[in-house]
């Protein structure tokens, strides 16, 4: 099927595609894995020793043409909030960050901070989980059949001690390059019958879905080696609106295991999504959890970003027609970490 063949009789408010997928075989769920892991793997394609997996088809040729693409000079924060009130329900004791003062206007007004002259400060402090909100997972966060990125033993890569070998860390000065916005939601809503720019929850983004997406957005939304792509499949927007729910871990818009090879092929540097998962959920296999990480992190050595915000980003590229833009999105380089708060900024 390519993109010219979905029409509104092809997308069903699930994502199925009229044609079943040869690369889901969901009576098999881990020989699919094991499938898909041999036909797409990038182990060794830059080196024995490699630790920055496709953060290596980022050059400077890709940064000069993403800063080619600013225009207006406007700047969007794709970062959901870091508060208490965020999406963590604490599951696998991932919580919502707590923000503590540990000097305030009221000791300063008091003067019992111990400063000369009328000085007077506040400092605060915060603790949280590296990934209970916008955030990148970095390549030490999902292994496959216990192997880590680049066919590592996963045990000699992350210990106790932290990633000791492709920690986050690694790629603090990388992630500036070329973004892409597919607005997979507005893009594809008029087909399925809707006009709300959401999918629903468990519709599974299929590589013509993207396709179509691209077709229907136009020539600035062409994805190519060293780009990051931002999806909005729309479930940030409901549950802003409606509230959590279920949001970290439940039912969700997402790409299909089925997008692999879209993955691979294409040669992107890293996705994001507005979702908890990235993947679309209930997985597609029963029984399995997150199979597409299992693909995308470990074998390809892709960055994966989840629970990021690209609302405000999506109405300015709706309204004119653009949707590339510069993105700078580095990781905190917190040694040996596994993942990293991000706010990524989109300048177009």
């Amino acid at each position: 099927m390519t993109a010219q063949d979905i029409s509104p009789a092809t997308i069903s408010a699930t994502g199925e595609s009229a044609t079943a997928s040869p690369v889901i075989r969901r009576e098999d769920p881990l020989g699919s894995i094991r499938a898909m892991a041999a036909a797409h793997n990038n182990w060794g394609r830059w080196g024995a020793d490699d630790v920055l997996g496709t953060l290596n088809f980022i050059d400077a040729a890709k940064r000069i043409e993403a800063a080619a693409l600013v225009k207006t000079g406007e700047a969007f924060s794709l970062s959901q909030p870091f508060d208490t009130n965020g999406p963590q329900k604490g599951w696998r004791r991932r919580t919502n960050p707590v923000h503590t003062m540990t000097d305030t206007g009221v000791d300063a007004e008091r003067g019992n901070q111990g400063f000369p002259h009328g000085f007077g400060g506040a400092d605060d402090v915060i603790a949280m989980p590296l990934q209970c909100s916008t955030q990148w997972d970095g390549l030490g966060h999902i292994f496959d059949q216990g192997k880590a990125w680049n066919g590592r033993a996963a045990g000699d890569v992350v210990t106790s001690e932290g990633d000791l070998v492709t920690g986050i860390e690694t790629a603090a000065a990388k992630i500036v390059t070329r973004g892409v916005l597919l607005d997979v939601g507005r893009a594809l809503g008029p087909e399925m019958g809707r006009s709300d720019g959401e999918l629903p929850d468990g519709f599974a983004i299929t590589p013509e879905h993207l396709q179509r997406t691209i077709e229907l957005q136009g020539p600035s939304s062409r994805v190519g080696r060293g780009d990051i792509v931002v999806i909005r499949t729309g479930q940030h927007t409901r549950v802003r609106r409606d509230g959590w729910g279920d949001y970290a871990g439940g039912s969700a818009p997402g790409l299909s295991f089925s997008t692999a090879p879209w993955l691979h092929r294409s040669e992107i540097a890293g996705i994001a999504t507005d979702t908890w998962g990235f993947e679309v959920r209930p997985n597609e296999f029963e029984g399995a959890f997150q199979p597409l990480h299992q693909i995308a992190i470990p074998n390809l050595g892709l960055f994966l970003g989840e629970m990021w915000d690209p609302d405000g980003l999506a109405e300015a590229c709706a309204a004119d027609g653009r949707y590339d833009f510069l993105l700078s999105a580095a990781p905190l380089p917190i040694t040996g970490a596994v993942g990293s708060p991000v706010n990524p900024i989109a300048v177009r």
